[in-house]
């Protein structure tokens, strides 16, 4: 990033490499602080018109406005009112109604909260500990000094001091350390080539963000013309996120106005170490938010087989605004891959349980979104007491099973978090995450938690299959875990992938998807089809139970308690 501050879509993104301020006449003296006044100032004409007006009668323009404010806070920190006052008349009116001079500077604060905040420290070589150190270091100070001002010149103006503090996040609520690294990039692509990777992440939880949209529409289909071939990104506008999606080396490029989507990547997948990609070549490459001029969304993959990476694309629109499509491209592109080194994708949840009679079983809960995987976990959770010893989760959304050399089912996963709405989580366990999860528009239907959820060495260690169910949300059934008998029925049942819509998605009503998992095998239905057939058989030779659990989902009043009465009869059989 080449500029010391930028503002814009609601999030502040400051350079401390550029330009870092160490005391409070340096951070009312920056350019950051007067473009945040700037902009304040005009949405207090839009949104607050009554002291808007009372402040520009006196001023006239917004310049001299924005002008005399500032040069009123650096006094306030260092004189009290009468002082301020007495250098020049034209401060007066923000003392003749203190009231409203209080209203102003919380107002200004309140704007400057509600922004995502972004600080960013770039190294041209990859960080030492003892930067890292010094970066957590300079963002504590910053937040430090943001403090003071506002409590400083808050307290000067009402004329006593508070007995109540509150100590809020106030300076940056996320951080980012990038590096210039050198990899094995193709002619191809040497427009990418000057983005610095992000090497560390810190925030401030719980970080809160705000989307233009909170579903996602439609599927990643492939396209026959490479779509980032030549392009240039600039280096102001974008930043790298190398990630582990399962095994597959991934680099994602996030355009800046979409932030929270990459930033967020740090709660969902592993964020690469800088010897798993310096010098060598991704298996994957994502660029999201590319501005090529279209309005509509444009949200598809292709296929570099010259040097073998698969390309996704997603362009800069209002569309894509959501963590969606920043995830679920990245989960296509994993599942075509792994099909493409005879794995077989699995669309849903894979937990590890050892119970207090001392069994253990792998358990495989498979189906789209809002089946019902992750509320079957989260009823293992609340039952935990109860039956279990302990609890591995190995995917939570996506996984993928691999043929080991000695002929056993083995599942894996792809992500180390949990993207989750809100509402089906356990209220204490939601209330819980507060301290490191990552919120996305929590007012709305459809709220969303980013969360971690294992770590990288649980989730690639592989673990043998001992249950195989498919997730059913709207069948009523007295009995939860059925099994089947005939592999082609179970088969035929699994591909159905049928499931009644929850609000996830734009989909309504009862609905179908290939294997329930528009994430590859849909696209790859050929490709699928035949790992299905031959996973399936090897499942059922190696003892495998396949079966179906009904969570009864999407059956009004049960979306509670048909996860937890599935999850109890399926520890019984366990027991049993």
């Amino acid at each position: 990033m080449l500029q010391e501050f930028t503002l814009g879509e609601g999030k502040a993104i400051i350079n401390f490499t550029l330009k870092f301020c160490d005391t409070r006449q340096k951070i009312l003296n920056s350019y950051g602080f007067h473009r945040v006044i700037e902009v304040f100032i005009q949405k207090l004409k839009k949104d607050e018109i009554i002291i808007y007006e009372y402040y520009i009668k006196e001023f006239k323009t917004d310049e001299e406005f924005e002008k005399t404010l500032i040069e009123a806070f650096k006094l306030l920190t260092v004189c009290n009112p009468d002082e301020v006052q007495n250098v020049h008349g034209k401060y007066a009116i923000f003392f003749n109604d203190k009231d409203l001079f209080i209203e102003l500077i919380e107002l200004l604060y309140s704007f400057w909260r509600r922004l995502e905040r972004y600080t960013i420290v770039h190294n041209s070589s990859i960080g030492s500990g003892l930067q890292s150190v010094r970066f957590m270091q300079a963002n504590e100070l910053f937040n430090e000094l943001i403090l003071s001002i506002y409590r400083r010149i808050e307290e000067t103006v009402i004329g006593y001091q508070y007995r109540v503090y509150r100590q809020l996040t106030a300076g940056a609520n996320a951080a980012l350390t990038l590096s210039d690294i050198s990899w094995n990039c193709p002619v191809e692509y040497n427009g990418l080539a000057p983005i610095p990777f992000i090497t560390a992440v810190m925030f401030n939880p719980p970080f809160i963000s705000y989307t233009k949209r909170n579903t996602r529409d439609g599927i990643f289909q492939e396209h026959n013309i490479n779509p980032i071939e030549n392009i240039v990104l600039n280096e102001d506008d974008w930043f790298l996120f190398p990630a582990k999606v399962g095994n597959m080396l991934t680099f994602v490029y996030f355009h800046k106005d979409f932030m929270v989507h990459g930033f967020a990547l740090a709660n969902l997948f592993e964020l690469a170490k800088e010897s798993e990609y310096i010098g060598k070549k991704p298996d994957i490459i994502y660029v999201f938010g590319y501005p090529d001029g279209h309005e509509e969304k444009r949200t598809f993959y292709y296929k570099d087989k010259k040097n073998d990476i698969l390309i996704g694309y997603a362009n800069h629109c209002d569309d894509i605004d959501y963590f969606g499509y920043m995830k679920k491209m990245l989960l296509t592109l994993h599942n075509v891959k792994q099909m493409e080194k005879h794995r077989l994708p699995i669309h849903g949840a894979m937990v590890n349980i050892a119970l207090k009679n001392g069994k253990e079983s792998n358990i495989i809960i498979m189906g789209d979104s809002g089946a019902g995987k992750s509320e079957s976990l989260e009823a293992f959770r609340t039952l935990n007491e109860k039956y279990i010893r302990h609890m591995r989760i190995i995917f939570d959304d996506m996984g993928y099973l691999k043929k080991e050399t000695d002929g056993t089912i083995k599942g894996y996963g792809t992500e180390i978090g949990a993207f989750v709405r809100i509402d089906d989580l356990d209220p204490m366990y939601a209330f819980e995450q507060l301290e490191r999860g990552i919120y996305t528009n929590p007012d709305k239907v459809n709220a969303r938690i980013t969360i971690p959820a294992a770590t990288y060495d649980v989730i690639m260690k592989g673990y043998k299959v001992d249950y195989f169910l498919y997730a059913n949300n709207y069948t009523e059934s007295d009995t939860k875990i059925k099994f089947f008998t005939d592999l082609d029925e179970a088969i035929k049942v699994f591909e159905a992938g049928a499931r009644k819509a929850k609000g996830t998605t734009t989909e309504k009503g009862l609905v179908t998807s290939y294997f329930a998992n528009p994430f590859g095998p849909v696209q790859e239905q050929k490709l699928a089809g035949k790992l299905i057939k031959e996973y399936f058989t090897d499942m059922d030779k190696n003892g495998v139970k396949i079966g179906e659990i009904y969570t009864s989902l999407a059956i009004e009043g049960h979306s509670k308690d048909g996860p937890r009465e599935a999850a109890e009869e399926l520890f019984t059989l366990i027991n049993d």
